[in-house]
């Protein structure tokens, strides 16, 4: 039976259970922080990302937010604003954001499951690898703007295609 099948045997799905499961099946290092949340680290090619999922029940939403540390010189912030922008205009399942006071890159994505509707494990399992392959796919570009003198126009020469593989 498959990990789908056996998810629908349960009435009472949750979604950081499907979460915890699919970590487990991944290996993926996690802490079940609370009952409606969990944080986990994913090996990438470039770096271990740091990722949070959290189910808000009053908004019926799973929120997932995708970190990685970075403190890009104060005078290529603005260059780097300008490449977060292209990077979003490039991207339809969540957004690049820089929270400078943390010093993080951050990916994030709600997925809205108002009126009682459940996620599934394989679009759990999506949401997650979406977050892992846009950090891979833009990290060089922002690394490339924020040390490499590069202009964000330049940089995302390296971010056109979509990486490909798995988380």
């Amino acid at each position: 039976m498959g990990l789908a099948a056996d998810f629908l045997l349960d009435d009472d799905l949750h979604p950081i259970d499907i979460v915890e499961t699919l970590a487990n099946e991944h290996a993926w290092e996690f802490d079940r922080v609370t009952e409606d949340q969990i944080a986990m680290s994913v090996e990438g090619q470039w770096r271990t990302y740091s990722l949070t999922l959290a189910w808000s029940p009053q908004d019926e939403t799973l929120r997932l937010i995708c970190t990685f540390e970075m403190e890009p010189p104060l005078d290529r912030r603005a260059q780097l604003y300008d490449l977060l922008n292209r990077c979003n205009d490039m991207v339809w399942t969540g957004a690049f954001t820089y929270w400078e006071e943390q010093k993080l890159m951050v990916w994030r994505y709600g997925l809205c499951l108002v009126g009682g509707q459940i996620s599934g494990p394989e679009q759990i399992n999506r949401l997650i690898s979406a977050a892992v392959l846009a950090s891979e796919r833009f990290y060089p570009a922002f690394q490339m703007v924020s040390w490499g003198d590069k202009t964000p126009a330049e940089a995302m020469h390296v971010a056109i295609a979509e990486a490909y593989g798995r988380a």
